[in-house]
């Protein structure tokens, strides 16, 4: 990101083609090496390869009204906390780049309830399969 990205804005989640991200920002986004810095948190327990992204502090959905709604307000919020954060889960891959917390949060739900170690397994191999292809920023699956 370009410095002072959010100073105006805030916290949001990137977009596709966002002004704020540099060229060597889109390369590391682009091949997923963005998420190296994760693998530290994993080591030291802070994160699990799979299970709900962490939300980042001050983070904020808008509503199909058009008004900002605080994530705490969404179906799904409180219950993603019951287990620890993930660096991949069922919304990384099978929910677009783009799609609203209340969606993601549907599928953090839908995980806490099938948790195990084979869904784990898949969903770990399904993001090095996306990973190695090169496609986290040019999939258009549905959910």
């Amino acid at each position: 990101m370009i410095p002072d990205a959010e100073a105006r804005t805030g916290a949001i989640q990137a977009t596709a083609h966002d002004p704020r991200v540099t060229r060597v920002g889109r390369l590391l986004r682009a091949t997923a090496m963005d998420e190296l810095p994760q693998l530290w948190n994993i080591f030291v327990g802070d994160m699990s390869f799979v299970g709900p992204r962490p939300l980042r502090p001050g983070e904020a959905d808008v509503g199909s009204d058009g008004h900002v709604l605080a994530l705490d307000q969404i179906p799904g919020y409180h219950e993603r906390h019951l287990i620890r954060p993930g660096l991949t889960g069922l919304a990384q891959v099978y929910a677009p780049r783009d799609v609203r917390r209340a969606a993601k949060f549907r599928l953090d739900r839908l995980y806490l309830r099938n948790a195990g170690l084979w869904l784990d397994i898949k969903l770990i191999l399904i993001s090095f399969w996306i990973t190695g292809r090169g496609e986290w920023e040019a999939r258009h699956r549905r959910l």
